[in-house]
């Protein structure tokens, strides 16, 4: 993850501005830094006194749990088949707005899966590999 500027580069650049009279673009140029990123240290310096930046990252809360976590285990463990779009949807309709990931993370985090069998419909109807069945020019006796 990318860091912030220093605050001392920060202070430079808008003690140019304020001080020594240099245009935003200017200070901007001079730093070898972006004219956005000036004009936003300039921006927040004048609005909350320092050019600090703001909090970055922390801590966010999950959106499954209580009862929607016990829910959702149950459901998964039922037997019957799901999709993360399904449970999604599923979710929605019981009042969880939710990502994708966020259901991938709680699925994987509880171990919880749904693997199809190896059977599959398909297979009994064609040959999946040339050579088994048929005379043509690739095909096997």
């Amino acid at each position: 993850m990318t860091r912030p500027y220093s605050m001392d580069l920060r202070e430079r650049v808008v003690r140019a501005v304020r001080e020594e009279g240099l245009s935003r673009r200017q200070a901007a140029k001079h730093f070898k830094i972006g004219v956005s990123t000036a004009i936003s240290w300039l921006d927040r310096e004048k609005s909350t006194g320092s050019a600090a930046p703001a909090k970055m990252g922390g801590y966010k809360p999950r959106r499954i749990v209580g009862e929607h976590h016990a829910w959702l285990v149950a459901r998964c463990r039922d037997g019957s088949h799901f999709t993360i779009a399904k449970l999604i949807e599923e979710l929605a309709g019981r009042g969880v707005k939710i990502d994708h990931h966020s259901v991938w993370n709680f699925l994987h985090e509880q171990k919880l899966t749904f693997k199809k069998g190896r059977w599959s419909p398909a297979s009994e109807i064609a040959p999946t590999s040339p050579g088994v069945v048929g005379n043509g020019p690739n095909m096997r006796p």
